[in-house]
């Protein structure tokens, strides 16, 4: 059975956990090369490395800090000299920091958007600079929080709708140049962070159960198909666009 991605080598940021591991996985499973990112957990960026290898996949693992032009460049590099070409980016990589409004410094901004926006444009400009004269697909992960109006996520939301205002200038900027470029918006997703954070279990985590019409938060697993889909020649008359994963919970 023929594979949706066999020959594809994809960038995977912040991938050695959460939603961007599965996303790897899942690529991986499709038959791409993947190059999983990450900034500081090694050993889970090792553990997504040998899971795909040992399901006879190729993968290798690149530390890289999005949010330093130099380390960005030297990622794609690095894939470059792996697998000699590119054609997907998942841009997973990002930072949630939930204060009020009287606790917002500009430390949190800059933390916040340095990442989640600078980043993922430092990021795109080098996909867009490697990719071939076949194109490319540029997959966003968002969220809901563009939208949805949280409380204390005022500086977080605003990085994630402005992932979505890039996703559209990009799609029409790199649609000449055959590269797509799409978002996915996560709901709450149960990840190693949500844990961390002490999300998992709390009044908000039921509140936002509560008032989800299927009645749960997310999976990884859960996201990482439809960034195949978007990845692949399925999608391929498909640019420009954010698609809710949420449970129906907008």
């Amino acid at each position: 059975m023929s594979r949706k991605l066999a020959g594809k080598v994809a960038v995977v940021t912040g991938a050695s956990k959460g939603i961007g591991a599965s996303i790897a996985l899942h690529l991986a499973a499709e038959g791409a090369a993947v190059v999983v990112n990450y900034a500081s957990s090694k050993a889970g960026a090792d553990r997504v490395v040998g899971e795909i290898q040992g399901n006879g996949g190729k993968a290798i693992a690149v530390q890289a800090n999005l949010a330093q032009e130099a380390d960005v460049r030297r990622l794609f590099a690095e894939a470059q000299k792996a697998f000699g070409r590119l054609d997907i980016l998942i841009n997973n990589a990002g930072i949630y920091d939930f204060q009020p409004l009287e606790s917002v410094t500009a430390e949190h901004f800059h933390r916040q958007f340095d990442l989640n926006v600078l980043g993922l444009l430092f990021a795109s400009q080098e996909a867009a600079r490697r990719f071939g004269p076949e194109g490319g697909s540029i997959v966003n992960i968002s969220s809901v929080a563009a939208t949805a109006g949280l409380p204390n996520a005022a500086v977080y939301s605003a990085t994630k709708a402005a992932v979505d205002a890039v996703t559209r200038s990009l799609a029409a900027e790199l649609g000449p140049r055959k590269i797509r470029v799409n978002s996915i918006n996560p709901g709450m997703v149960e990840t190693e962070g949500v844990h961390a954070a002490g999300i998992s279990g709390s009044d908000f985590h039921k509140q936002i159960e509560a008032q989800t019409p299927l009645g749960r938060i997310g999976q990884p697993a859960d996201i990482a198909p439809a960034a195949v889909f978007l990845a692949s020649s399925d999608a391929q008359w498909i640019t420009g666009e954010t698609l809710y994963i949420s449970g129906g919970n907008r």
